[in-house]
Order: C-alpha cells, then structure tokens, then sequence
C-alpha cells in the first residue's frame, strides 16, 4: 500500500489549505458559486511567492473532487445496482433521488453550490468553488519565483484540466452550465457578476478546447510512486475520450425530452435540436479517433487489462489446482479493482490518510461481518456494516457461462431460475469447473448456477464464497446465518435486498478496526472502460457493426472467460441469433457489456441517461429477497425495497433556488 500517494499529501494540506485559500476567495455577496477575488495581493504574494507555499495551492485544486468512494455522497449509487438498509431515508442521498425526492429548495448532491451530506463529515463540494481555485491558480502561479518552467507548465496542465474537467461533471448534472474560464474581479459588472448558461454544445467545446490545452504541458506518465493520482497526459486523453463519447451520444444530440428548453435571452434552445445524420456520424467519428488516441497512449506506457501474476491466497490454492483456468479468471477480475496502482487503472482516487471509513465507505459499507468460527476478530462492527447490497436486477443482469443474458440463453431455465436447489457434490461431474466459486451441496438457487466467473466474483449469493477478513467464508443470507441480518449493539445489521456486493472488499480486509482495512484507490477511469467505449463509439459511427467493433468488446469479454461476441451470438443457444449483426443488436450488446464490466462504478446510470434509456430503465421497482428470514423458502421470496419515481424532469438536476434569487439571469431547469 502506497501511503505516500500525492493524494495523501493533498488531503494532509487540506485541513491547512481550507483557511488560506479561504482567505483568497471569500463569498462573494452575489453568489455562492462564483465567488470574486478580494482585493487583497499580498496574501496571494504570499501564497504564490515560493514553491512549497504554491503546492498546497495545487493540492487544494484536486481537493474538490468529488467522492465517490462515500456511498453517502456518492452518485455512483444512482440506478438500478444499489439498495440501501432498512430504513434508508436521509443517508444516501443518490437513493433518495431515484425515489423521487430531489428538490430545488435542498437539492441532493449539488455540486453547483456544494452542501453536506447526511452528516457533517460527508460534505460534498461546490465545482464551482474549485473552479475559481483553479482560475485563482493559473493567474497568479507564474509569479512562483523557485520553479522552473518545466514543473511550472506541469502544474498548469493539471489545473487547466481540473478546470476542464468540473466543468464537465458540472454539465452531466445540469446540462447547460455556467462557463467559468477566469476569476471575477472584485470590480466586476453585468454579464461577468451575473452570469449566463451556456449552450449544451458551447460547454462541450470548451471542456474539449481547455484539455487539448492542457495535454502539451502535462507529464507523459505518472511513474513515481509519490505522483500517483495526478493528472498526466494518459488521464487527460482517456478523460477527453469520455467528454467526446459524452457528446455524441444521443440525449446531448436529439432532443427527446428538452427541445423546448429554450434560452430566454437568443429564444435559441440550449440542447441541440437540429443535429442531422450527418452531423450525428462526425461527433462519433471524433469520439472513435480520441478513444483510439487514448488506448495507444495508454498501451505505450505499459498500461493494459489487468491480470493477476502472484500467488493465491492460502485458501484458495488447492481449488487452483482443481480449476486453474476459472480460478485464475476469478483472480483477474476480483483483483482488479482493489489491487492498488494496477496497470489497468488510468485515474483513480484514494484518501489514504483519512479515517478509513470515510476513506473506503463504500468498501465498508458493502462487506459483511466475519461470522463465528472464522479466525479474527469476529464481534465486531468496525469495518463491515452491510448496509450497502445489490438489487435483484445484478442477480440477472450478469451472463450466464455461454455469454449470454440469462433470458436468452436457450441452456438457461430461465423459469425455473427462483427454483431452490442443493449444488452438486464435489464428485459430482456437474461440479466441474465450480471449485472455488459455488459451495458443494449446498442450499442455493437455480439463478446462481451456471453463471460466468464475474458474476461469482462481483456478487454476494447464497451458497457461494465471500473472500475477506483474510478468511474464505462461506455465505448463507439468511436471517442469523454468514452474511445475514443479525443484530449488534443494539443496531441491525442486514443487506436489506440479501444480495452481496463482493466487488469492493479486499480480501485482506482485517476486522475489528477501520485501520485494519486495506486501501486501495477508486477507478475513476480504467482500460476496460476505454475497449468497450470503443467498441460503442464505432458501433455507432459505422452502418453496421465489423470485426474492429467485435474486438474491442472481446477483449473484455476474453478476460472474463466467457466465449466472443461473435461466437456468443451464433451459437444454437442465442435465442435471438445473429443479434451482433446488426447495428441496433449490437448496440443493446455493448450496452449490457458495460453494465457488467463496469458494474457498481457508477457507470450504468449515464449511460442509460446518453442513450435516452433512463426513464425506463429506472422506473421498475427495486426488488430484494425477504431478508429478515432464516429458511429458504421464505428468505427467497422477491419484496419490493425501494419504489423509484424518474421522470424527464429527473434527467437534469435543480439549479438551487438559492442561485436563482441571486442571479436572475440563471433559468432553471424544465420541470423544477
């Protein structure tokens, strides 16, 4: 573990770089968004006359990155994979936006003004506010006297694309955002004080036009060990891929639900309306050469696919030597998110020197206590809270060990899938291949059966093998059982859908203290990301689908041991044979691809919100098993645990009202 990491040195600055930054940008009495710079040079002389002083300034610009890693504050928990515990009103603020209850008055998750989480230490930030420390710092680094120019340039190619950077979270959340490119000066009037949304396409532009800028002055790599998390160009390309597959995708080109959201100052709408074909096929056409620019970049600095090359853990070695090849593939795909600095990690980000739970909430949140009979520290509830789980829908959602979605799978009895079953015995020729994955004899469901590895190493299930606490514990849900609700000073503790998320526990993972849990940095961009936004972009770019499409997809699929896309789809099993062929077919492929792949990384969300699949994706009910029950026929029974409400109107979140009454040149958006 890297407990030297550079984020450990911005977050060990920020406690300090709060009140001197503070200093430079105070509120201004106009907004809490755009704040303008005070009168006052000799403090920032101060700050940016020496090095040292101006590296807390650099430090403090990544400090507004949101995070992610706190299921609290977390938007990768909107969607369909999260259910929160019994109860969960106030703590996840992303679930109480699926259940309808964002507002313009108290809005959840504002990064255009910041606020709080559901405790005080779970702020999130203003965007806004990070951008003006990073305006704040462009302006004035040049006046750092003991830097050369090399480092200069290098610190401003991290900033400037910082800046880009918010500004693009800012524009998923909101659309049509405020471009802020420079401090305010305190003397400030009109259109600078009261600022204006730019059109949707404008915003893009300058996101793409600010990281192009930055690229020429950043670092090829980050190799050393005391810079991993900054920005290098290997981030900046991969980051401006996204913001360009972003951009072509279909709810910032064809407007289906805000066409009549118009600027009341031109009358021109702020979402493109009259993007034709040809038009459509060129922003995709960028959107393929800047993901292909970012894989060769990443390729030539020894960046790939992950796999894992060191011995199994002690547990796991004899089922290494009865299943090597699934073993290994579980091994590949289990480790790759929580084995720190991989080469498979473009960006991540990491709070190493924090409490760990704030550090690794979502860890925490989603792994389970270690039962009775294992070796550690089993009465505790310091760092396993299982208050995080997976709805039903990952249950199906994952492939079956054909490749394909387990309702067109004609091998799968889809019908018969809730249907209780005892796997086979070790003996037992239908447990091949199993070792190591499912238990032997054991109560489970015909759904947890004949599953591809990932699902078995990204999901929680009855009957199968939770790796943490350094131990293999076997899982049983149920009420009183390995996993299952159990109560502890005084407080339940339950996966309230009875569904684990195994993907962020490190096996490591020790219980009994949070210090005693292994860190790892959270992917905010990785290699399978880039393959399978290729194998999108080009889809989409082409009439129909070629092998150039079908090879980037397969290299994901590959790594996860289950057959090509190609060969999936063909096969007497597909019941939709041939689906790959087509242009549209392929589409839904990919799609179900990422869910998998990327699944719980907060990715699933947007790209149903791109496609325009949002609304009907999310409206459905989020179901879970009957938690609270000790049997299998009454544990196993679907229960409705969470009633989502979206609508067009969720699409966009509120400006705060607070903003407008501000700034009556902000328009809202439709609906709120």
């Amino acid at each position: 573990m890297n407990n030297q990491s550079f984020y450990k040195k911005i977050r060990r600055s920020f406690a300090g770089m709060f009140t001197i930054l503070g200093l430079l940008a105070g509120m201004s009495a106009c907004s809490d968004y755009l704040d303008i710079v005070p009168d006052n040079t000799l403090t920032l002389d101060k700050i940016f006359i020496k090095r040292d002083q101006a590296y807390y300034a650099l430090a403090d610009a990544y400090s507004y990155l949101p995070h992610e890693e706190r299921g609290a504050v977390s938007t990768w928990l909107l969607g369909d994979e999260y259910c929160g515990f019994e109860g969960d009103r106030d703590w996840h603020r992303s679930l109480r936006i699926m259940r309808g209850e964002q507002s313009a008055t108290s809005p959840e998750l504002c990064w255009w003004s910041g606020g709080k989480g559901s405790q005080d230490e779970f702020p999130h930030p203003s965007l806004y506010a990070g951008i003006r420390q990073c305006n704040i710092f462009l302006e004035n680094i040049d006046k750092v006297k003991d830097m050369g120019d090399v480092e200069k340039n290098d610190w401003k190619g991290q900033v400037t694309f910082l800046k880009a950077y918010y500004h693009f979270l800012l524009l998923k959340e909101y659309g049509p955002i405020v471009i802020s490119d420079h401090a305010v000066a305190p003397d400030a009037m009109g259109e600078d004080l009261f600022p204006r949304r730019s059109k949707v396409e404008d915003c893009f532009n300058y996101i793409i036009q600010t990281i192009d800028a930055a690229i020429p002055m950043l670092k090829d790599d980050r190799a050393g060990v005391n810079e991993y998390g900054q920005v290098d160009k290997v981030v900046a390309t991969a980051i401006k891929a996204r913001v360009l597959l972003f951009r072509a995708s279909p709810f910032y080109t064809n407007r289906d639900y805000f066409g009549g959201f118009i600027d009341h100052f031109d009358d021109e709408p702020f979402f493109p309306v009259n993007d034709d074909d040809a038009k459509k096929k060129t922003k995709w056409k960028e959107a393929v050469a800047a993901i292909d620019t970012a894989i060769n970049r990443c390729l030539a600095n020894g960046m790939d696919l992950y796999s894992y090359n060191r011995a199994p853990y002690t547990y796991d070695r004899k089922f290494f030597e009865e299943n090597p090849e699934k073993m290994q593939t579980y091994y590949n795909v289990r480790m790759a998110i929580v084995d720190p600095w991989n080469r498979e990690l473009i960006w991540g980000i990491s709070n190493l020197d924090q409490h760990p739970f704030r550090a690794g909430e979502l860890a925490q949140g989603t792994n389970i206590m270690l039962p009775p009979g294992y070796a550690g520290i089993v009465n505790q509830n310091g760092n396993a809270h299982q208050e995080l789980s997976a709805s039903y829908a990952m249950l199906e959602r994952f492939y079956t060990k054909n490749g394909l979605p387990v309702d067109e799978d004609r091998s799968f009895n889809y019908n018969e899938r809730l249907s209780i079953i005892t796997t086979p015995g070790v003996n037992d020729s239908a447990f091949a291949g199993y070792q190591g994955l499912i238990q032997p004899e054991a109560e489970s469901l015909n759904l947890y059966f004949n599953r591809e590895v990932r699902f078995y190493a990204n999901m929680g299930i009855t009957g199968g093998y939770w790796r943490s606490h350094e131990n293999l514990i076997t899982t049983r849900f149920y009420a009183g059982k390995e996993g299952g609700f159990q109560t502890m000073y005084g407080k339940n503790y339950n996966l309230y859908s009875g569904i684990g998320i195994q993907k962020w526990s490190h096996p490591e993972t020790k219980a009994g203290d949070w210090s005693r849990s292994v860190l790892y940095p959270y992917p905010l961009m990785r290699m399978a990301d880039l393959y399978l936004m290729k194998a999108e972009a080009l889809n989409e770019y082409l009439d129909a689908p070629t092998q150039e499409v079908y090879d980037a997809i397969n290299k994901v699929r590959r790594r996860a041991g289950i057959p090509d896309v190609e060969v999936a789809w063909s096969s007497p099993d597909a019941k939709t044979p041939n689906k790959h062929a087509s242009k549209e077919g392929m589409r839904d492929i990919i799609l179900h691809e990422r869910s998998i792949e990327l699944a719980f990384e907060g990715s699933r969300y947007w790209d149903m919100v791109r496609h325009n699949r949002a609304i009907s994706t999310f409206s459905a009910p989020v179901y879970g098993w009957a938690n609270r029950e000790e049997t299998a026929s009454t544990f196993f029974v679907l229960q409705t645990k969470q009633v989502n409400k979206i609508s067009s109107t969720s699409l966009l979140f509120p400006i705060p009202e607070k903003e407008l009454n501000i700034n009556s040149n902000l328009r809202q958006n439709p609906g709120w």
